[in-house]
């Protein structure tokens, strides 16, 4: 129920309470006018109450029978002084002669028509601003929804950004021209009017622009993509030219428009009409940017994740002038990331960040962020003072394979088989010789897995090799592989290895031109999704005929094989080595990586220490308690006798 029909219903509650007491009044006061002859009889048969009032020619009183008002009009003046009137007016007792002064009392009826008259009053003034407020929402509907953030609000700067040097570099130049804009006017230069940033999502691209606009302490206006494109047409346009018209007003200033994707798309490509309210929105953005006057002061900075579906138009020189990528962060960026986020927080003194970035490649500045987050979550939930390397390392496991799920109970034949399963991986990963080596090996459930096994890199690599890439096939068929050698069957859990083996091996031949047979081509296109600015005809567009797709599928099916015969002469090779390791591994449920390379050299484990279980507290019986019996006496002990 929206408040204004809440006002209006207790406005009709009070004007009718207000009406029903004033006819009541009225009722109250309602007089019946009788005529002469009549009120004569009725004081002859002494039907009128005792006391009367006589106010000129007008005699007022009361009815004996219902004590209702009444008034009688005197035929003249004369009346008053007629001999059968005074023989009638001796039996009335109580006559009462008014003066002309007398008034009646106006005060009831004056109080009730200034309260009626305020309510109203109040009505119209309400309805008068709710009529304004609306009229001015309507006129405010096309206004920028973007959000200034200023000296008020959290400043943010490049000290608070890690893991993205390159970037920083390029956006100090922007600071520097914001800060100091006559240097660069003195020698003719022109800043970038727009800057791009693209990446993968949570590598910190909203967190660099407003670091750019706490380093140069200019405001700062923030809006998303999506904000600007509503169902009425001319909207989007009208909050852009109003979004330019603030930031003219306040230079020099940044823009930011977050997940500009949603709003600079390619224009008509032929699928949908041409003329709809996002590209009237995004051809007013270009031409706000084209109409900014050199050295403004305005300068307009974008994220997005998926530039390749941007309009060429909005991306040329001259609009967005420079396009800058913030990636994965490296080794040194993520520790630096990690002590970013782990600066306000207690750590204990066997925590090494160096080590944890090594275990966490390919995590972004987000990935990092909930990392040190699940570590306090789970050094809290433990009650431990501080954040303990331990609780690091299983975040990073958290973050990787999702939450253990101890309450999933599994049977001894499923342990073994998933124990096989997982042994079969971590054997493989130590044999080849270009895999990524083992972090740790469990047949505890995370996540929608059964066990798992992590195999982390030792350095960040940006080029991997067609035998790097044939040994990573061949330790995702390890489990398979066991599975096969130990029971004589398979089962469902190598269903997600043979879906990974597969789409590595058709990347090798469709892409990368890693096949020996068809040579170093690439064959048709990666596929794309409909209604991306994409011309329909070069959505997954083969080019190539049916006797190559034959011999892609041959070749495929030829990769993943060879790797399946390796992975199996491997393990049929070290069969003891595995069968070993998974007694063990079923005895502590969970081997680290050293632990697995010391079991592969033939050397023993430590024994496992289990920490003893806390004593659960006594639950309260339903029976009541019996007394207990009185204990019986100790004897006193024996004093030492003394000689």
């Amino acid at each position: 129920m929206s408040r204004m029909f809440k006002v209006m219903m207790w406005f009709a509650i009070i004007a009718m309470v207000l009406l029903l007491v004033y006819k009541s009044q009225q009722l109250r006061e309602q007089t019946v006018d009788l005529k002469y002859d009549a009120f004569m009889d009725m004081v002859r048969r002494d039907a009128i109450a005792p006391g009367l009032t006589i106010h000129r020619d007008t005699v007022k009183g009361k009815l004996a029978t219902t004590n209702q008002q009444f008034r009688v009009q005197l035929p003249d003046d004369k009346a008053l002084i007629a001999p059968d009137f005074q023989e009638i007016m001796q039996h009335a007792e109580g006559v009462q002669f008014e003066g002309p002064s007398a008034a009646e009392n106006w005060t009831p009826h004056l109080l009730i028509f200034l309260f009626t008259g305020l309510l109203f009053v109040g009505f119209w003034v309400f309805m008068l601003r709710q009529s304004q407020s609306a009229g001015g929402q309507a006129f405010a509907f096309g206004r920028s929804r973007a959000k200034r953030f200023g000296e008020g609000s959290e400043k943010v700067t490049f000290e608070d950004v890690a893991g993205a040097e390159e970037a920083k570099e390029e956006l100090e130049e922007v600071v520097d021209f914001l800060k100091n804009p006559k240097k660069f006017q003195a020698l003719g230069a022109k800043i970038p009017k727009g800057v791009l940033l693209t990446g993968p999502p949570g590598c910190g691209k909203t967190l660099l622009a407003r670091a750019v606009a706490g380093e140069a302490g200019v405001p700062f206006f923030h809006i998303s993509g999506s904000d600007f494109v509503e169902m009425f047409v001319g909207v989007g346009a009208s909050r852009v030219r109003d979004l330019f018209e603030q930031a003219k007003a306040n230079p020099p200033c940044i823009v930011f428009i977050d997940e500009i994707d949603a709003v600079g798309r390619r224009r008509f490509a032929g699928v949908g009409g041409g003329h709809d309210e996002r590209e009237q929105t995004l051809n007013q953005l270009l031409v706000e940017m084209d109409g900014f006057e050199p050295n403004s002061g305005v300068i307009l900075v974008a994220a997005t994740n998926r530039e390749d579906v941007l309009d060429p138009a909005l991306t040329r020189p001259g609009r967005f002038d420079r396009r800058i990528v913030v990636d994965a962060p490296d080794l040194r960026g993520r520790e630096a990331i990690l002590k970013v986020h782990a600066k306000e927080k207690p750590l204990a003194e066997d925590v090494d960040m160096n080590v944890l970035a090594r275990h966490t490649p390919g995590f972004n500045g987000a990935d990092l962020a909930n990392l040190i987050n699940e570590a306090a979550l789970l050094a809290a939930r433990r009650d431990l003072p501080k954040i303990a390397m331990n609780e690091l390392q299983d975040s990073v496991e958290r973050v990787i394979a999702g939450p253990e799920r101890r309450a999933r109970i599994l049977s001894d034949k499923e342990k073994e088989i998933t124990a096989y399963h997982e042994v079969g991986h971590a054997i493989l990963a130590e044999l080849l010789p270009l895999a990524d080596p083992v972090h740790k090996v469990s047949i505890l459930s995370r996540g929608p897995a059964l066990g798992y096994t992590i195999q982390l890199p030792l350095d960040d690599r940006y080029l991997v090799s067609r035998r790097e890439l044939l040994d990573k096939i061949t330790g995702l068929m390890g489990g398979r592989v066991a599975e096969q050698l130990r029971f004589q069957e398979t089962t469902t859990g190598a269903a997600t290895d043979l879906e990974q083996a597969t789409e590595i091996a058709r990347n090798m031949v469709l892409r990368l031109g890693m096949s020996e047979k068809l040579g170093p081509l690439a064959f048709g296109r990666r596929n794309q999704q409909v209604f991306l600015g994409q011309e329909l005809g070069e959505l997954h567009e083969r080019r190539y005929s049916e006797d190559v797709a034959r011999l892609v599928d041959e070749e495929i099916t030829s990769i993943v094989e060879e790797c399946y015969t390796k992975a199996k002469e491997l393990l049929s090779e070290n069969s003891e080595k595995a069968a070993m390791i998974v007694e063990i591994l079923l005895e502590r449920e969970t081997l680290t990586g050293e632990e697995i390379r010391a079991l592969m050299r033939g050397e023993t484990l430590p024994p496992l220490v289990r920490p003893e279980p806390k004593p659960e507290p006594a639950k309260p019986s339903a029976e009541p308690e019996r007394p207990a019996a009185a204990p019986k006496p100790k004897p006193a002990p024996e004093q030492p006798q003394t000689a």
